[in-house]
C-alpha cells in the first residue's frame, strides 16, 4: 500500500471516530475551506451548515456511524473513497434508534503540508426499513 493511501484510510478513519465522539472541532479541523457536503433532498452546504447540523442533531441523537471502506483511488493532490455506510442515531431522551444505510463518495485535496483534508462529500443513506415479521 502505497503511503498516500494509507494516510487516507488514516484520514477516514479518524473522521469516523470524530463523528462517532461527537468531535465537530476535529471534523471541521479536516475539512477544506470550500468543502460541500451533498445529502439526499437537501440543498449542497459547506463548513458552516454542516457545523450547525451537527451540533443540532449531537444533542439530540446518540450517533452511531460504521464505513466500510470498498474502494480507495488516489491521483496525484486528489483522492477519492467510495464507502457503504450504517448510521444509527438513538434519541439522547429514549425511544428507538432511528437506522440508515447507503454509499458515500469523498473526495479529499492534499495539503502543502501532506494532509489530506475533506473537500467534497455526498452520500445516499436512506432510512432502513424492517420487513414486517
Amino acid at each position: 500500500m502505497e503511503p498516500d493511501e494509507r494516510a487516507i484510510r488514516e484520514t477516514h478513519a479518524t473522521w469516523i471516530a470524530a463523528v462517532n465522539a461527537g468531535d465537530l472541532n476535529r471534523l471541521l479541523s479536516m475539512m477544506a475551506d470550500d468543502v460541500e457536503l451533498l445529502s439526499p433532498g437537501q440543498t449542497p452546504t459547506g463548513r458552516d451548515g454542516f457545523s450547525a447540523n451537527f451540533s443540532a442533531a449531537h444533542q439530540q441523537l446518540q450517533v452511531r456511524c460504521i464505513s466500510e471502506l470498498e474502494e480507495v483511488v488516489v491521483a496525484g493532490d486528489v483522492a477519492y473513497t467510495r464507502t457503504r455506510d450504517s448510521l444509527s442515531v438513538t434519541p439522547r431522551t429514549g425511544g428507538e434508534a432511528a437506522q440508515f444505510a447507503g454509499h458515500r463518495i469523498t473526495v479529499y485535496r492534499k495539503q502543502p503540508d501532506g494532509r489530506w483534508l475533506l473537500a467534497r462529500d455526498a452520500h445516499t443513506l436512506t432510512p432502513v426499513t424492517n420487513p414486517a415479521s
